[in-house]
């Protein structure tokens, strides 16, 4: 039976889910998620929150807090606890499967034509018209939790120094955790002798950065042949990525070249940048650039291994964490954790909006696109599918017309 968080149900949320339905919207999401992971958590807010009611904002909330505490693709992860709370163990396994399917599917083809033709296909387009539409989606879920998730002034204040924490380069790991932290002493009255210890602690783990973490690429060399490699130590590479890395795609980016250009020299810096440059285009996760590298090594077999090595932490990580959500929220001390967890995590998705803003908002009609598209989400609410495809068809005429 599926785990729901307690004093948390809407109206619905008794029900279980049928597997059927549960992989006909993440299939359609993992077909027109573009924009990455903040963008794909909002999209999910608007289907699961919104349209169907199987969560209420708070429970959507502590899942996504939840998710941020554990390594792997965060929106993925969000699917899989979706699932579970759905349909127990089956919805788990078909949510998953059904968010990363298609863009396993996508990225196969165009590392295809990748091997074929020596080149990705063009997609510069589409990215121009949609990522507006991502700004004014991402705005308007950013909005919608934040008015669930920050319940007090306390937890506004907490919010707004992990922005700025965030921006200066501090590590995402050491923000949840002092949000968390800092969450707790709304409850109690704290002496300055008590106080001192606690906020040396916070202020020393705010000041260290994983720099361990950020790789900076080098010059990119000439794309080559990469040699053929077993599917076993193929597999071996992505399950222990998948397993260990936190992050963004340019963190996958240092881990991905650490492993695969510089120790096991199985691919030069250039196909490694083009596998990530496909992961960012394409819709559903972004960890599915572990499907372009894969088809590159090993063909259809490398593509499938790679993919299910690099998700497959993902599903072990929810099975196991998932149970002790409504655990945490049932006890008074961890629901004020998870409260400052769960503010945190908006906030780190608000500095990914302002920074993937700067690339988006380039001109004129990309400022009208996201103008216009968080008007119609705010005024009318449209399903954001077809202010995505409609986005699409304007960046591709509008590419095609210059």
């Amino acid at each position: 039976m599926a785990f729901r968080p307690a004093s948390r149900e809407s109206n619905t949320e008794s029900e279980q889910t049928s597997l059927a339905e549960l992989a006909r919207l993440f299939m359609k999401l993992g077909t027109i998620a573009f924009g990455g992971p903040a963008a794909h958590i909002a999209m999910m807010e608007d289907e699961v929150v919104v349209r169907r009611r199987w969560l209420t904002r708070e429970a959507f909330t502590d899942y996504l807090g939840a998710t941020n505490l554990i390594p792997g693709p965060n929106s993925t992860e969000l699917a899989i606890h979706i699932g579970h709370a759905r349909a127990g163990w089956p919805g788990l396994v078909v949510a998953g499967v059904s968010f990363i399917l298609p863009a396993a599917c996508i990225v196969t083809a165009i590392a295809w034509a990748y091997v074929r033709f020596g080149a990705l296909p063009a997609a510069i387009g589409i990215l121009y018209g949609v990522k507006p539409v991502v700004i004014a989606v991402v705005v308007q879920a950013l909005w919608r939790l934040g008015r669930s998730a920050l319940k007090s002034t306390w937890l506004a204040v907490i919010a707004g120094a992990a922005m700025i924490a965030v921006a200066m380069g501090v590590n995402e790991l050491l923000v949840l955790a002092a949000g968390g932290v800092l969450a707790t002493t709304s409850r109690w009255r704290l002496t300055p002798d008590a106080r001192a210890p606690l906020l040396l602690f916070i202020r020393s783990s705010l000041t260290r950065t994983n720099a361990a973490a950020i790789g900076t690429v080098g010059a990119i060399s000439a794309a080559g042949s990469a040699t053929s490699v077993a599917l076993w130590p193929l597999f071996g590479v992505f399950c222990k990525i998948g397993a260990v890395l936190f992050g963004s795609g340019y963190v996958l980016l240092a881990f991905m070249r650490a492993d695969l250009v510089e120790r096991l020299h199985w691919l030069t810096e250039r196909q490694l940048l083009d596998a990530v440059a496909v992961g960012q285009i394409t819709p559903g996760p972004v960890f599915t650039t572990a499907t372009f590298v894969g088809y590159i090594l090993a063909g259809g077999s490398g593509a499938a291994v790679a993919t299910i090595g690099m998700f497959l932490p993902a599903f072990i990580f929810v099975a196991i964490s998932g149970p002790l959500v409504p655990k945490l929220r049932r006890s008074p001390i961890a629901a004020l954790v998870l409260d400052g967890v769960n503010v945190v995590s908006l906030a780190l998705m608000t500095v990914v909006t302002f920074q993937l803003a700067q690339t988006a908002l380039v001109d004129w009609l990309s400022v009208v696109l996201a103008v216009a598209s968080g008007l119609a989400l705010f005024r009318f609410r449209p399903n954001s599918v077809w202010l995505v495809l409609a986005a699409a068809a304007v960046g591709l005429f509008a590419t095609i017309a210059c």
